[in-house]
């Protein structure tokens, strides 16, 4: 008959018995206790395989024009701005009305500091542009000393950008200073957008989602961080190139494309990396201050209180 273990042969079984009694149970059932490991081993080993691979937050990325990145969406997976949105204002309309009083209030403007910071506010390039919420922030923002929050902001300009293409170019709506023959706070570049739709803003599209995406980042400077978001958008109705809906409609679209980026892993993976480099920025002795003058940025914002809606 055959033996089994525990049935004599003491110099056979005591391995097999110390397994056992280390574990705390019967060397009767070591049959059914080698087979509960193995199933154990071949279920880690399993969740090992399974788990995902490690993202590469910093891997090159392609260029798209000169000084901008792709983004981290495909275009077709950008939110559809010719759904999500209406017309602009009809002329007549109470909305129109609107738009008229609230540009003929920011022309006083013109000369001052706001102006100032509204021409400041137009220039997307970068590394310039990388430090629009540096104040908001209390920290400053570089491609050497945070990679990650600098590549954050870079890639997902790209893709508030291309979420506002499509009804730019469906409604081609004639901007404020284009209308008035009136002169913008960037002369240099009234002649690109002559023929250049007004609604929506894609500035506005852009500071709004990287107010959004960086008060995820910095949740502490939350409040300071939105409403530097809506400083920039009325910049572009202070230098007169934007209509105060079209930075209404943006701020929608901004929203939806930073609701559909948190689908994305590495858009994901690249904000918690933001969040440490932050997090570290600040841990050093002294902190290095913001990158702008804060106290003028504050001086120039308070001439313009927000606009409604």
């Amino acid at each position: 008959m055959a033996r089994t273990v525990g049935d004599g042969d003491d110099a056979a079984v005591t391995p097999a018995r110390r397994l056992c009694d280390n574990h705390g149970v019967s060397c009767r059932r070591l049959p059914q206790f080698v087979a509960a490991a193995a199933v154990a081993v071949t279920l880690v080993v399993a969740g090992c395989a399974s788990a995902p691979p490690r993202l590469d937050t910093l891997a090159p990325v392609p260029p798209t024009v000169p000084g901008f990145i792709e983004g981290y969406l495909p275009r077709e997976a950008l939110p559809d701005s010719t759904v999500l949105l209406g017309p602009p204002p009809a002329p007549g309309s109470a909305a129109m009305a609107l738009d008229e009083a609230v540009y003929a209030q920011t022309r006083a403007l013109r000369g001052t500091s706001r102006w100032a910071l509204a021409a400041a506010d137009a220039d997307l390039h970068f590394p310039l542009a990388a430090n629009v919420f540096t104040c908001s922030l209390d920290a400053p923002v570089s491609d050497e000393a945070t990679p990650n929050l600098y590549r954050l902001l870079l890639r997902s300009l790209t893709d508030a950008l291309l979420s506002v293409s499509p009804t730019k170019k469906e409604y081609r709506r004639p901007r404020p200073f284009v209308v008035h023959h009136d002169a913008s706070c960037t002369p240099e570049s009234e002649r690109s957008m002559q023929h250049d739709g007004s609604y929506p803003s894609s500035h506005a599209a852009v500071g709004w989602a990287w107010a959004l995406i960086l008060a995820e980042v910095d949740p502490v400077h939350a409040t300071d961080i939105l409403a530097r978001g809506q400083v920039y958008a009325q910049s572009r109705v202070v230098c007169g190139v934007h209509w105060l809906s079209d930075t209404i409609a943006a701020r929608t679209m901004a929203a939806a494309t930073v609701a559909r980026l948190h689908a994305d892993p590495l858009f994901n993976a690249q904000v918690a990396a933001a969040r440490k480099e932050l997090a570290a920025l600040r841990a050093q002795r002294p902190p290095p201050p913001p990158a702008h003058d804060c106290a003028a940025e504050a001086a120039a914002t308070a001439l313009l209180p927000p606009l409604v809606p």
